[in-house]
């Protein structure tokens, strides 16, 4: 874990700084590094999250005495002490009235809502399984995967039939308690009901008080031809439900492909190896070549070597952002045979006759350097 920096430092003050200049320090870092100013940056929101730390405790006479005397070590791990904000909504639940508007409302989105902040569901997540034909050609597939859903027993509401939810006596209902932290009122969530604004007295049985039950659903997706392995299909609203009336999470579908026992991939490309005999590659040949839309015919110039790649262009995968295929390539490659009948043995032989005889303008050239090199 990477050690934490000096509060002082996060907020740019010096340890002698006032009240006054702490809370606009931490005004200036909270606008420079707020979510709605640095979408999808993450180190943005840790940085956002490192000064609301940092304010918490500076702005508490008490929190700054122990942390100027003991540091880090007076805070952490103390009732009390430094909060953990797990994500910015904790933060727009505590600080969210210390500045008005001009921070946390209409200057980022119109304002936000003063009373219970509505989040959206949680995401889930399922795979799906293709070979390399439908992942090619696009294919619609049954997805399973499980979610909640409210309870049909209670209703919902998590308590016993019969019973109903009661309103929080800590917090009057309202899932958020205001605290005095000097000159600020700083709003938290309410420990008793968990911001929830109810208390269940008597649970219902079957979902244990939580409203929700899981249920298997079943999905159809259509797949895009030219999907790879890891890529991500987005099913909107298909996720959790919303804990306090919020919008639903997504379901997000993980594509596996399977290997093909003939082609590679290599992006949008196909790879196929061939092999090929010696004297194939010698005098050349007419090769039936495998393609995603049947048999194809291949022409091997002769004196081809082992390895050479040959392409045809426009016969591999689709490319699912942009028109066209990849290509497909035909690798061959010379094969050597591991037993030879007593025939084939013979030619094999006059034919290593004929090649000492004969030997080529490479074959010399090598032979030529590994002398001067001995």
């Amino acid at each position: 874990m990477a050690e934490k920096r000096d509060y002082y430092e996060v907020l740019g003050v010096d340890r002698t700084a006032t009240d006054k200049e702490i809370a606009d320090a931490y005004r200036k870092m909270a606008m420079k590094y707020h979510p709605d100013r640095n979408p999808g940056n993450d180190e943005a929101v840790e940085r956002f999250k490192e000064a609301a730390e940092a304010f918490e405790v500076l702005n508490n006479a008490e929190k700054r005495a122990r942390y100027d005397r003991y540091g880090h070590a007076g805070i952490d791990g103390v009732q009390g002490g430094a909060p953990h904000f797990h994500d910015v909504g904790d933060i727009f639940e505590a600080f969210g009235d210390i500045f008005g508007d001009s921070l946390f409302g209409s200057m980022f989105g119109g304002g936000r809502s003063r009373g219970r902040r509505v989040r959206r569901g949680a995401d889930v997540k399922c795979e799906v399984k293709l070979d390399l034909f439908e992942a090619a050609r696009g294919a619609t597939k049954e997805i399973t995967f499980n979610r909640h859903v409210p309870c049909d027993k209670c209703g919902g509401s998590g308590a016993k039939p019969g019973t109903k939810p009661e309103p929080c006596g800590y917090c009057g209902g309202q899932g958020r308690v205001v605290q005095s932290t000097g000159i600020f009122s700083v709003q938290t969530t309410c420990p008793s009901c968990q911001g929830r604004g109810t208390i269940i007295r008597d649970a219902c049985l079957d979902c244990r008080g939580s409203g929700l039950i899981v249920q298997r659903v079943h999905r159809e997706v259509n797949i895009p031809a030219g999907v790879d392995n890891g890529t991500r299909l987005r099913l909107q609203g298909e996720g959790e439900p919303s804990p306090n009336g919020g919008p639903p999470g997504d379901c997000y579908c993980f594509i596996q492909v399977a290997e093909h026992p003939l082609f590679h991939r290599d992006g949008n490309d196909l790879i196929c190896q061939i092999p090929i005999g010696y004297a194939q590659a010698a005098l050349g040949v007419t090769l039936e070549v495998p393609t995603l839309n049947g048999r194809d015919e291949l022409t091997i110039p002769a004196g081809t070597p082992s390895g050479e790649v040959f392409r045809l262009r426009g016969r591999g995968m689709p490319n699912p952002r942009h028109r066209g295929n990849g290509d497909l390539l035909v690798q061959v490659y010379i094969e050597v045979p591991k037993s030879l009948t007593p025939e084939h043995e013979a030619v094999l032989r006059e034919l290593a006759e004929l090649e000492h005889k004969n030997v080529t303008p490479e074959r010399k050239s090598f032979f030529a350097k590994l002398k001067e090199y001995f």
